[in-house]
Formats: structure tokens, sequence, C-alpha cells
């Protein structure tokens, strides 16, 4: 650009730039692509853009029987892949008015907590990542293994899985797979408290997370996010205890919330530390599941080979990691859905970031993207 000459020395003009963050940078998680307006280092307006990974999911869904959309729902959020096949199976259940096994449904919670504390340790190995602490994600990633061992043993698969069934599930977990799990929550507990004296409390952390990303009670509402994301603003609320699904109406857990004690309610540090503490609530599950897990079928005896529901439709939610993923299904009596739509996640919770992400530093948007945790798989479908 030519020089104004009318410019004299000590004027300053500046204008603003717009500056696209991914599709493939790391601290996206995923191929997202954020086009972000900056005045330098301070970001005056954030544009999300999906649709990079859409894969017609439910399209899809209409070509398939419906045990064949199962391995589809995998692949929504891929970090916790049981809980997708667990709000899917429980809504094709009610639609056929078909009881599952105590065994099976035992079963299922185990797979979905174990999964839960899976999906949150990448959380919270990548968000590390993301402010700049490498060994966070190296911890993790170790710890993680343990339960994809225990999902190999069970299914053979350590992402995506397909172990649950349409009344109940593809096989039993044998004594010495309970024993598994057992042994991982003896080794797992304590290492909580290594991740927080690694990074929850690590002053450099603190300074990057503490009040930045503040999101308001009344704009999560608003806004429709749910998980963590809420509960980090400081709604205790929580569909395993406030709607309750499956048997979790007969364990005894807390719902952590964001309290402010580093910064303000509702801010980055806030909802990372809630899955923290969450994983140690999915712990006491586990180990109430594994005393009261019965002895019996883990499948439906009577489960018809062609699953063809009457004509009806169906709303179910469940807690996922991420928070309330909800399966809207409408049968017309075939033995392939007429529709199945997905309520992400992850998409209502993106949605409030260009709320939250006026005025701050474009190290900071970083730090937010990371704190809500997204999945684009489950975003994009």
């Amino acid at each position: 650009m030519p020089i104004d000459p009318t410019t004299r020395p000590g004027d300053f003009r500046t204008e603003e730039m717009i500056l696209n963050m991914g599709p493939q940078h790391p601290s996206t998680h995923g191929v997202l692509r954020l086009e972000v307006t900056t005045d330098g280092e301070v970001v005056a307006a954030v544009r999300p853009f999906m649709g990079y990974l859409h894969r017609c999911f439910e399209k899809h869904s209409e070509h398939v029987s419906w045990t064949g959309v199962i391995p589809y729902t995998d692949r929504m959020d891929y970090l916790a892949a049981m809980n997708n096949n667990h709000g899917y199976v429980i809504a094709v259940e009610r639609l056929l008015g078909l009881e599952v096994p105590e065994r099976a449904e035992y079963i299922r919670v185990i797979m979905a907590e174990l999964n839960r504390i899976a999906s949150h340790l990448v959380a919270f190995g990548t968000f590390g990542n993301d402010i700049g602490a490498v060994t966070p994600l190296v911890w993790s990633f170790r710890d993680r293994e343990l339960i994809l061992d225990i999902f190999e043993k069970a299914c053979g698969a350590r992402l995506t899985y397909n172990y649950y069934r349409i009344g109940g599930m593809s096989g039993d977990l044998t004594p010495d797979m309970l024993e598994d799990v057992r042994k991982f929550l003896d080794y797992f507990e304590p290492r909580l408290k290594e991740y927080d004296d690694l990074l929850s409390y690590n002053k450099i952390f603190l300074e990057r997370c503490a009040g930045v990303g503040v999101i308001p009670l009344n704009m999560a509402v608003n806004y429709g996010l749910t998980g963590p994301a809420l509960r980090g603003s400081g709604m205790r609320w929580d569909l395993r205890r406030d709607d309750p699904y499956s048997i979790y109406d007969r364990f005894d857990f807390d719902i952590p919330v964001g309290e402010g004690r580093k910064g303000e309610i509702g801010d980055c540090w806030d909802r990372y530390m809630v899955r923290m503490w969450e994983m140690a609530e999915s712990v006491k599950i586990l180990r109430q599941c594994l005393a009261q897990i019965p002895e019996g079928e883990y499948m439906h005896p009577k489960t018809p080979k062609s699953i063809k529901p009457p004509k009806g439709e169906i709303y179910v939610r469940v807690e996922n990691p991420r928070g309330e993923l909800g399966y809207y299904l409408i049968s017309e009596g075939k033995t392939s859905p007429f529709r199945v739509k997905v309520r992400s996640c992850c998409f209502t919770n993106l949605a409030v970031t260009p709320a939250i992400s006026q005025g701050v530093m474009i190290a900071d948007l970083v730090a937010i993207i990371g704190s809500l945790d997204i999945v684009l798989g489950e975003i994009d479908r």
C-alpha cells in the first residue's frame, strides 16, 4: 500500500484483519474453521464454519436396518461412541416396548461411564496441549489406553465399538473383564490428584484460564448449553440424576458445578474442572456397578431378528460426556427408520463462541474452544 504523504511521524493507522483459524489447526479440535476478525491481537468477531466432516448420517439411516444404524452412531462423537450407542438403542427399545435384562443394563452403564472417563481424559490432555503443556497429553493417553484395552476385550474395537444392541449387548462381560475394570479404578483414582498437581493448579494454566471466556448462567441457558459447559456456569443439571434413564437412579453420585474458585463462575477453568471432578464421580458409579451387577442374560431372549417397531415417534436424550445427546426417531412400521434426527450437544455448545469471544486475545480464543471440548464428528454428522 502506498504511503500517505499526509501521514506524520508518530501517527498510527490500524485496520481489522480477517484470520482463518482452521480447518486444519490442531486447537480447533477437528476440522472446524473459525473466521476471526482481529484488531491486532484482539478478537473483534468470530464466525464458525462447519461441514468439513459431514457424512450424511441422518440420510444414511433411512436406508439401513434399525440395527444397522448403530455403527453410524459410533462415528458421531468418536471419543464417546459407547454413549452414542446407548442413546440410540434406548430410543428404539422404547418404540418397541422392549425390556432390557438387568445384567445388560449394568454392562451398559459400566461401558458408558468408562467411556466418559476416556473422553474426559482426552479433553484434559488436549486442553493442556492447547495451552502449551505437552505432558498432560502423554499422561492422559497413557491412562486412556487401559480403558481401550477393556473395550477391545469386550467387543474387539478401540474407537468405534458397535457394542450395544437393541435388547441388550453384543456380548457379555466375563469375570476377568470385570476384574480388569476394578484394577483400572484402583490404578486410576490416585492419578486424579496427579493431574491436578500437574495442570489444574499450575500457575501458568490458571492465568490462561481463570476469568477467560466467561459464560454467565443466563447466557448458557439461552444458548441451550448442556453438559460440562452448562454445569461450569453453575447449574446443577445432569440427565443421569434429573431425568434418569437406564438404571442411573440406583446410584449415588454428585453433580459437580463451576464455583468460580480461581476466577469467575463459568470461565474456562470452571468448565475444565467440572470434567476433572466428573471423572471421580464416574469412578463412584463404576464401583457401585461392580458391587451390584447380577448374573443373567446380556441380551433379551425374545428380541426379534428383524427389528420392525410399530408406527410412531419418540425422542430420547442421554447425558454424554459433552452434554445432552438427543435422538428423535420416526417409525412407519418398516425394517428401516423413516427418520433419525440427532440433537448434537457439541453443535449447541459451539454456538455460544461468537458471544463470548469479542474483545479477547487470539490466544484466549484457543483456550475458549478447548474448554468447550467439541468433537466435529458429532457437529457435522
